[in-house]
C-alpha cells in the first residue's frame, strides 16, 4: 500500500505560534547552517517555516515541486511506487538535508514519491530561488552535490540491504539511520507504516521487531519505538548503515551552532 498524500503544504498557512516556537531558525537544518552568511542572507527572506504532519505528500511522481524542503525535526521518505500499489523506501532524509534534489540537477521531476515518515517541521523554498542560488555556482552549489552523492550512496546500499540482508538487519539499519535524523532515541511509527517503508508484509516487521525486543535492543508499543541499547543495534545491524553514516560524515560539514 502506498502511503497517501495529506494535507497540501501549499494549501494551509502554517505559520503558526507553535510553529515559530520550535523553529528557532533556518539553521536547525544541517545543510542551510553551512552556508557562508552571504549565501544564506540571499535565500533567507525566501525561507517559510511549514508544519508537515505524517503521511504528507511533497513531490509525486513526475510532477514538478514548486518548493524544495529543508527538514528540522521530521524526516521525509523518498518511496519507489509499483504499478501494483506497492511501494519501498529508497532513502530517507532528515535535518541532514533537502528534499527535491531534481530541481536543481536539472532534471526537475523525479518517479519516486517524497512521503512525511515522522511529522515534525521544516523551511521550504520556492524551487526558483534554489535554482537561482545553485547556478551562482558557489559554495551552495558544492553543498548540495556533496549531498547528492551521499543520498545516492544511501539509495545504492538500500538496494543492496532489501537484497541480501535479512529483515531485522534492514529494521535495524532503519531505525538507525532515523534515530539519527530525529536526533532522538525514539521514533514514532506503526508497523503498518514500516512496512510500507521496506516494502514487505506487516508480520514480517512483527516478527522482526520482536526479536529486538526480546534481545532488549528496543521498546516497541502502540507505534512508539524506544531505541534501548544503541550499541546493540549497531552490533545487530549489516554494515549497510555504517557505509551510509561514514559517506555523509565525510561527505557533508558538521553541525554548526549558530
Amino acid at each position: 500500500m502506498v502511503v497517501s498524500a495529506g494535507r497540501s503544504p501549499q494549501s494551509t498557512s502554517r505559520k503558526d505560534d507553535s510553529t515559530m516556537q520550535v523553529l528557532q531558525s533556518p539553521r536547525l537544518n544541517q545543510l542551510l547552517a553551512a552556508l557562508p552568511d552571504d549565501e544564506f542572507a540571499r535565500i533567507s527572506q525566501g525561507l517559510e517555516p511549514v508544519s508537515l504532519s505524517l503521511g504528507e505528500s511533497l513531490c509525486e511522481p513526475y510532477l514538478e515541486m514548486e518548493h524544495v524542503y529543508f527538514p528540522v525535526d521530521c524526516i521525509v521518505s523518498l518511496l519507489c511506487l509499483m504499478e501494483n500499489g506497492g511501494s519501498a523506501e529508497i532513502s530517507v532524509v532528515g535535518n541532514e538535508g533537502i528534499v527535491g534534489v531534481s530541481l536543481f540537477m536539472g532534471g526537475e521531476t523525479t518517479p519516486s514519491q517524497a512521503v512525511v515518515q515522522a511529522a515534525g517541521h521544516a523551511y521550504r523554498l520556492p524551487g526558483n530561488a534554489l535554482k537561482s542560488e545553485f547556478y551562482r555556482a558557489g559554495p551552495m552549489q558544492r553543498l548540495l552535490l556533496r549531498y547528492t552523492q551521499a543520498l545516492l550512496t544511501q539509495m545504492a546500499q538500500t538496494a543492496v540491504c532489501n537484497r541480501h540482508h535479512s529483515l531485522d538487519q534492514q529494521l535495524c539499519r532503519w531505525l538507525l539511520l532515523s534515530s539519527d535524523r530525529l536526533q532522538s532515541s525514539e521514533v514514532v511509527m506503526t508497523q503498518e507504516l514500516i512496512a510500507n517503508m521496506l516494502g514487505v508484509r506487516r508480520e514480517g516487521v512483527t516478527e522482526a521487531a520482536g526479536k529486538l525486543q526480546k534481545a532488549g535492543l528496543i521498546s516497541y508499543h502502540r507505534g512508539h519505538i524506544s531505541i534501548l541499547d544503541r550499541a546493540g543495534l549497531e552490533h545487530r545491524s549489516c554494515e549497510c548503515y555504517e557505509v551510509v553514516k561514514r559517506e555523509y560524515d565525510r561527505l557533508l560539514p558538521k553541525r554548526t551552532a549558530r
